[in-house]
């Protein structure tokens, strides 16, 4: 399969913090040059849509991008969703893991990990 990068503009951006979780769970996995960070959403959760945020290699329908140094694919479907959206990592008394920031989104719920667009 081809890793044919898009040029256009990125649909979603992610923190310093967040890139540095992400290659760091990159090299801990010792995941090969095939793999690339899989960002999209899918039906359920408390307020309708789950965001998917994982290691994956490229599938058929993924556009791929490059976001500060990481291969990413995502399916185009999914970028009415997400368009606009940031990714960021926190690590502190209140709270650890990713938060998604999604202009998009109308109503999340309080773990934050769903939404209703």
């Amino acid at each position: 399969m081809s890793v044919d990068i898009v040029t256009k503009a990125v649909p979603v951006s992610f923190t310093e913090s967040a890139i540095m979780q992400l290659n760091r769970i990159f090299k801990e996995e010792n995941l090969s040059v095939n793999h690339g960070i899989r960002i999209g959403v899918k039906g359920g959760g408390c307020s309708g849509f789950s965001y998917i945020l994982g290691f994956d290699e490229q599938k058929d329908k993924d556009e791929v991008y490059e976001i500060n140094g990481l291969k990413v694919f995502m399916e185009k479907s999914h970028s009415i969703y997400l368009i606009g959206m940031e990714i960021d990592w926190k690590d502190d008394l209140d709270n650890r893991g990713f938060i998604f920031t999604n202009p998009n989104a109308k109503e999340t719920c309080g773990c934050g990990t769903s939404f209703s667009a």
